[in-house]
């Protein structure tokens, strides 16, 4: 299966996830680390409120580093799969039309 980059040049499916994975891995990363290391201090709290700052910020962390190994691992791994299984029953498809036979006049 091969994909439109940009209307203009088509690429095979794992070399247009390869490059959508690498493409997204820095903005991703640095996101992701700049919001966990905020809420670090607050995770780390031992005066007044941390009974409820320290779950908060346990989860928060928990949340973006979970999310972050589903956008850069499993979400690509998602989709070569689905369009794997598009391209199976694409091809299936193909196999059962059948070329009209010419009319000669």
């Amino acid at each position: 299966m091969l994909f439109k980059r940009r209307g203009k040049v088509c690429i095979p499916l794992e070399e247009a996830i390869e490059r959508g994975s690498l493409t997204r891995l820095r903005p991703v990363l640095m996101t992701a680390l700049v919001a966990s290391l905020g809420f670090v201090p607050m995770a780390l709290a031992t005066g007044t409120g941390a009974e409820v700052q320290k779950p908060l910020a346990t989860v928060v962390i928990g949340g973006i580093v979970s999310s972050t190994l589903l956008m850069l691992i499993v979400l690509p791994a998602l989709y070569r799969l689905w369009h794997r299984r598009e391209d199976v029953v694409t091809s299936a498809a193909a196999d059962r039309v059948t070329m009209p036979e010419p009319v000669t006049v």
